[in-house]
C-alpha cells in the first residue's frame, strides 16, 4: 500500500502546483504529464537530431527498416519500424511509401529512386528491452529497469538522388512505472515517430 500512497501524494502535489500557476486545463494536462514523465512514472522519450533540417510539405519519401535484429529483443515484428514510421508520416506528408520487408541501405535507396521519391527515411533498432516474461538481471534492477520497457531507435534521412545524409536522429524511449498496460518495446514507437515527422515539417 505504501508505494500507491506515495504515487497518489506525488500526483496530488503536482496537480495543486499546476493549479497554483493559473494554467488552463490543457496546460495543466501537459505540465502534469511532463513532471510525471520526468519522475519516471509515465512514458518518456527523447529525440536527438544531428540538425534541424526541414522538409517541404510536398516532399515524397520512402520508409524502410534495416535487417538489424534489436539487441536484447529478438522477437520484434520484422518490419515494425517501417510500419510505424509510415503510419506516423502519412499524417503530415501527402506522398509516403514504405518497404514491405526489411531492406539493406543500398536496396532501400534503389527502391526510393525507382519509385521517383525524393528522400529515404531509413530506420533501425539500436537496442530494445522488454519486461514481458523476462527476469531482470541484478545490474538492470539496480539501474531501475525492473518492469520497464525501453527502446533506442536510429533514423537516417537521406536524399535519394545524391545519397547525402541530411539528418540523423536517435530516439530513446522508456515506459514509466504507471504504464502497466505496456508490455513490449513495440508499444513505444508510434508517439515519438509522429513527433519526429512533425519536426521534419517544422510543426510543434
Amino acid at each position: 500500500m505504501k508505494p500507491m500512497i506515495s504515487l497518489s501524494r506525488i500526483t496530488a502535489v503536482l496537480a495543486l502546483a499546476v493549479l497554483a500557476w493559473g494554467c488552463t486545463p490543457s496546460q495543466m494536462k501537459e505540465e502534469g504529464r511532463f513532471y510525471l514523465s520526468d519522475a519516471g512514472l509515465l512514458d518518456r522519450y527523447q529525440i536527438t537530431r544531428s540538425g534541424n533540417f526541414r522538409l517541404q510539405a510536398d516532399s515524397r519519401f520512402y520508409i524502410a527498416q534495416s535487417h538489424f535484429v534489436p539487441v536484447g529483443h529478438a522477437y520484434a515484428r520484422p518490419n515494425i519500424l517501417a510500419e510505424e514510421g509510415f503510419a506516423a508520416a502519412v499524417q503530415v506528408f501527402p506522398m509516403v511509401r514504405r518497404a514491405e520487408q526489411p531492406l539493406g541501405l543500398d536496396e532501400a535507396l534503389l527502391h526510393t529512386r525507382q519509385q521517383g521519391l525524393d528522400y529515404l527515411l531509413y530506420t533501425r533498432f539500436a537496442s530494445a528491452q522488454s519486461s514481458a516474461g523476462a527476469q531482470p538481471t541484478a545490474e538492470q534492477a539496480s539501474a531501475g529497469h525492473v518492469g520497464r520497457d525501453a527502446v533506442v531507435l536510429q533514423l537516417m534521412l537521406l536524399e535519394a538522388g545524391t545519397e547525402r545524409l541530411i539528418d540523423f536522429a536517435t530516439i530513446t524511449n522508456r515506459t514509466g512505472f504507471l504504464a502497466f498496460s505496456k508490455t513490449r518495446p513495440e508499444n513505444l514507437l508510434r508517439e515519438p515517430m509522429e513527433d519526429y515527422t512533425r519536426q521534419l515539417l517544422g510543426r510543434p
